[in-house]
């Protein structure tokens, strides 16, 4: 049995719902038990708190405030490296020596309102493993578990929710003759899957959710292999969508480049545009600051490098981690802001102009990303990366254990 991972008790979901945070974010808590559905107990005393308080732990659903538009008109949650958990159990009985990205399982990640999955891929012991390495080899302290294992959560989510709609993302390290086709007829997901030949190019819209949903297309797969578009049917990703720099030169406040592979964010050369924001080497204590102050500061300046297009995808590391609202409160924001004018997704009306929201004791004026929002960061659990001084022993030494393992 997959062990969960999990650093904070949450309650488990038996199905997607729509939450809206309650009054007690943020109140005192001693454990999840304390705070109402879709929060949980996180403590931040880097930000000068007393104690464990209520946080953003879920997130609400656009789709089910605002319906039927198109795929690319919608800002989703995406986790990177999402099979990366801390915990996960060794599979190759060998002592894991890699970096880490997740607190939660992929099946939490998803009830929790994650709809993008970034997967690394590899040749491995006969088999595609997930795996965390380098140099497109992936070797017994790298590797984490058969890639079917990950795959069928996402089936088990696809067939219990049958209005999702999820993206896995693949690094493909994978060079086995349909390696990949191979994988997700195992898996069971043929049947979800969206065509190649029927995805929009040139910047055109995506069909509406409701259209992707009534005929099951409810699987995007992309793939970092030009090749596998031709010989596997599986979409090039740089075909499809835009994306910034990842890891440290994608984090420089007030700038957005795109990534080498993309064409350049302004181009309207796709319809979806994926923002990473994540530094190369994830630093668990920094996570909060980043998917607070960082991130919201990241969007105003891609959304400015894309020429005014909102992000379709959000990709970040452990993305549980927040001061109190975090990834989901940024994500909210974008949605209402592109859905329906709003400041936050919670006050869109169905069927109301652009700019007509109710009242839900946000304000509905556009807020202004000046780095002021958000403060703080978190600490779920004890770590020893205390400092970056501290972080970059931590490196040294994991490199040092590498380079014993493969001499």
């Amino acid at each position: 049995m997959r062990a969960q991972g999990v650093r904070l008790p949450r309650r488990p979901l038996p199905e997607v719902v729509s939450v809206t945070p309650s009054d007690s974010l943020q109140d005192p808590c001693s454990s999840a038990d304390d705070c109402a559905a879709g929060l949980n107990c996180g403590n931040c005393p880097a930000s000068g708190m007393a104690g464990p308080s209520c946080i953003r732990a879920q997130a609400v659903e656009p789709t089910s405030i605002v319906k039927g538009l198109p795929f690319n008109r919608y800002t989703w949650l995406v986790t990177h490296n999402s099979f990366s958990i801390l915990g996960e159990p060794s599979y190759t009985g060998v002592q894991r020596v890699t970096f880490y990205n997740q607190d939660d399982t992929v099946a939490n990640q998803l009830r929790n309102g994650v709809r993008g999955l970034m997967l690394d891929m590899y040749d491995f012991d006969g088999d595609v493993w997930l795996c965390h390495s380098f140099q497109g080899q992936c070797y017994n302290f790298t590797a984490f578990e058969p890639a079917i294992n990950t795959l069928k959560e996402v089936e088990s989510f696809l067939s219990a929710n049958p209005t999702e709609i999820v993206t896995i993302i693949i690094e493909d390290y994978v060079h086995a003759p349909m390696g990949l086709s191979k994988l997700f007829t195992s898996a069971d997901l043929v049947k979800y899957w969206y065509p190649v030949s029927e995805m929009p190019t040139n910047g055109k819209d995506w069909p509406s959710v409701t259209d992707m949903v009534a005929k099951n297309r409810r699987l995007l797969v992309f793939t970092s292999d030009a090749s596998k578009e031709a010989s596997e049917g599986i979409a090039y990703q740089w075909k499809y969508l835009l994306e910034n720099e990842p890891g440290d030169p994608g984090i420089v406040p007030g700038t957005c480049p795109n990534r080498k592979e993309s064409q350049a964010l302004n181009s309207r050369y796709a319809s979806l545009f994926l923002q990473n924001y994540f530094p190369t080497i994830p630093v668990e204590n920094e996570a909060c600051k980043e998917n607070s102050v960082g991130l919201a500061q990241m969007v105003d300046a891609c959304y400015k490098a894309a020429g005014n297009q909102m992000p379709n995808f959000l990709a970040v590391n452990f993305y549980m981690r927040s001061d109190g609202r975090g990834v989901f409160d940024i994500q909210d924001r974008i949605n209402g802001l592109a859905l329906c004018g709003c400041s936050i997704i919670s006050s869109c009306q169905a069927g109301a102009p652009m700019g007509v929201c109710k009242n839900t004791g946000a304000s509905n004026r556009t807020p202004a990303v000046n780095g002021n929002i958000y403060s703080g960061y978190i600490q779920l659990s004890g770590s020893i990366l205390k400092s970056y001084s501290g972080f970059r022993a931590i490196k040294l030494f994991i490199m040092l254990q590498l380079l014993q393992l493969l001499l």
